[in-house]
Parts: structure tokens; C-alpha cells; sequence
């Protein structure tokens, strides 16, 4: 018996419309910066018309995604509410797979834009085993007072009763036929950009290190600081990586790809001392990528930020399995190491439309 099991970061899957950006325009979206609007009557109706037009194509693009990774159960992240991810599995899954993911969890978070994590689950596995969602839990209430996690790197970015999970950590309880296991979804701080000479992602690292350390402790806490031989996922966007290929070259010239070793993270909190692995390793070191990153020619890479990190208990047996990244939903403008060219979903853009700026990773576990 085995389970597929997927993660996705869907970016923005929202059923609201963000009219903000008429007072800032750092809030607007680059076609309307365009146009001079005489009102913010005209503003909302040509934002409208804006978002109307790109989503139904983006959203086709991201259940296309969602479809090739033909998972048991899938781990979202940057989702509005309960309500949109019906209507988007209804209107648009539901076309590509049929009567599929039955099984729909979602809880408010943190997060000040409303994006949130959830879990959509078939009513069986593709080989039959019955799938059941037994307990689910947020533990979005947590704060670095309550788990003891407030250090001094974190000063000037958080404080002591600020929440430690900028979203949540949902852990989902799971049982498929006979066999249980627990998959914790997160999606921690994101980089930022840069700010008085220091990178997003050096500045930001507190903050989503003290959240992988908040997972752990809450895993040891009731499995035990070695896993005691239960079966978990932790699925969803680290915004963080280990390793990257940073790209450098032109059009004309060719692109080269390089890798390149990242200062401890995140990530390794989470892997250290065999407390979990990332299966997405197991794949050659220029093919683990998960999303390209760009502020130009002059800063480009490509890096794994979507995780599957199974317990001992998880991978043992599952040693000959490989993950999938399903990538045939980048924009055209996403640089691929020779080789890794994928054909593109009918109707991806340039930049946009596309079915999500990260691609979802999945992986068939075995339960024996």
C-alpha cells in the first residue's frame, strides 16, 4: 500500500479583489501603472476587468499542475478560505480529474494578506485504500514566549509574545486503510528583499529558523526527539534553501549554471541528526529546483523552496522512490539547465499567466 503525497504553493488563490493600490501605487499591479485614472470608481472597474481576464487562465494552469501531480493529498499553501478552494476544485478540478478531492481542511491563520495553509484529500488512494481525515490542528496561537524560542538574533524583528508561525503550522492527522500518519504543513517568513546593505534572506533567517525550530519541538513534543518511529510529513514553502544554481550569461552567449552551498537555514533544522529527510535531495544537484528567481541579469538563480521532509519512519521504506517536480507550468521567462525543458501548459505566459511561481513537488510513499 502506498500514498501520494503533494506540495504546492498556488500563489493567490484568492476570491477578492485588492483595490488599494489607487492610494499606493506600490500596491498596484504594473499594467495599471499605465494608465491615469481620473477616479477610484474607474480604478476598481479596470482592476476588475484586470484580474477577471488573468484568472481563469491562471487558474486553469495551476489545477493543470495540481492534475500531473496526481496526488492522494495535496498541501497548499496561499489559499483565501474554505469557501474559494470549493469553488476553485469545483469549477476547474473538478474538469481536469473528476469527482477527486472530497476532503477539504483549511483554518485562519496568521497572515496579514489572508493567505492561508490547507489540505485537500481523495477519498482513497489511487490503489484503493480508503483515506480519512481524522484530527486536525492549528497551532497558529503559539508565540516565541510559549515555546521558549525568543533569542537574541531576533530582536528588531520580533518580540517575545509575537506569534512564531507567520501563518501556521497545520498538523493533520491521517488515516489511510490501516496505517496513520501526520503531515504538518507550513510556509514560513518569506526573504524580502534587501535593506541597508544586508540580503532578504540573511536578514529575514531568524524568523523562519525559529519556525523550523517551533515544528520540531512540537513534533518531539509528541512523537519524541527521534520521531519514535511514527509517520510525518512536513510539506509546504520554506522560503528558504540550502543550495542554489545561480545562473549567469545571456541569450546570445548561453547560460551557465553553477551551484552553490547556502549558509545554514531553515531547512537543516528540520534534517539534522536524521530528524527528517528531504526526498527531494535524492534527485541529481541540478535538477531540485522549485522555483527561479530574478531581480534582473545581475541577480538570478534557481533553488528548491517546496519541501517533502519524511520522518525515519516515512522513508525507510520508500528508499527507491524519487520525488517529481512538476514544472511545466513556469512562465517562459523561468531559465532551465540544458536538458530539464519541459512543454508548457497551453496558454502560459511570458510572466503571466502561469499556474503558480513555485512548482509543486510529489511523492509516492510506501506504508508497510
Amino acid at each position: 500500500m502506498s500514498v501520494r503525497i503533494a506540495s504546492f504553493n498556488a500563489e493567490n488563490l484568492l476570491s477578492r479583489f485588492d483595490f488599494t493600490g489607487f492610494r499606493n501605487e506600490l500596491r498596484q499591479d504594473r499594467v495599471a501603472q499605465l494608465y491615469e485614472f481620473s477616479s477610484e470608481a474607474q480604478y476598481r472597474n479596470a482592476e476588475i476587468a484586470r484580474v477577471m481576464s488573468l484568472t481563469d487562465d491562471t487558474r486553469q494552469l495551476t489545477a493543470l499542475a495540481i492534475a500531473e501531480a496526481d496526488a492522494d493529498i495535496i498541501c497548499l499553501q496561499e489559499v483565501e478560505n474554505l469557501d474559494t478552494l470549493h469553488r476553485f476544485e469545483y469549477g476547474y478540478l473538478f474538469k481536469m480529474i473528476g469527482d477527486g478531492y472530497r476532503h477539504k481542511v483549511l483554518i485562519d491563520g496568521n497572515d496579514s494578506r489572508g493567505i492561508n495553509l490547507a489540505l485537500m484529500a481523495r477519498e482513497e488512494t489511487l490503489d484503493g485504500a480508503r483515506i480519512e481525515i481524522e484530527t486536525v490542528t492549528s497551532h497558529a496561537h503559539q508565540t516565541y514566549k510559549s515555546l521558549g524560542l525568543y533569542t537574541a538574533d531576533l530582536e528588531g524583528l520580533a518580540h517575545p509574545n509575537d506569534k512564531v508561525f507567520k501563518r501556521d503550522l497545520l498538523e493533520v492527522d491521517v488515516k489511510i486503510g490501516s496505517k496513520r500518519l501526520t503531515i504538518y504543513v507550513v510556509h514560513f517568513k518569506s526573504m524580502g528583499g534587501p535593506r541597508d546593505g544586508i540580503d532578504g534572506r540573511t536578514l529575514t533567517m531568524p524568523v523562519r529558523v525559529a519556525e523550523a525550530r517551533a515544528v520540531r519541538q512540537i513534533i518531539a513534543k509528541r512523537f519524541g526527539p527521534d520521531g519514535g518511529g511514527k509517520r510525518y510529513v512536513i510539506a509546504g514553502d520554506f522560503n528558504d534553501y540550502a543550495e542554489k544554481l545561480v545562473i549567469t550569461g545571456d541569450r546570445r552567449s548561453g547560460y551557465t549554471f553553477t551551484p552553490e552551498a547556502a549558509d545554514d537555514g531553515a531547512v537543516t533544522v528540520l534534517t539534522a541528526g536524521g530528524f527528517a529527510e528531504n526526498v527531494v535531495a535524492r534527485r541529481p544537484e541540478m535538477d531540485r529546483w522549485t522555483l527561479y528567481h530574478t531581480r534582473g541579469p545581475q541577480e538570478r538563480h534557481l533553488c528548491q523552496l517546496d519541501y517533502l521532509l519524511g520522518s525515519p519512519a516515512m522513508v525507510r521504506t520508500s528508499r527507491d522512490r524519487l520525488p517529481d517536480i512538476i514544472r511545466s507550468g513556469q512562465p517562459w521567462r523561468t531559465l532551465f539547465p540544458e536538458g530539464q525543458e519541459v512543454d508548457r501548459y497551453p496558454r502560459t505566459g511570458w510572466d503571466r499567466p502561469k499556474a503558480s511561481d513555485h512548482c509543486p513537488v510529489a511523492m509516492t510513499f510506501d506504508l508497510v
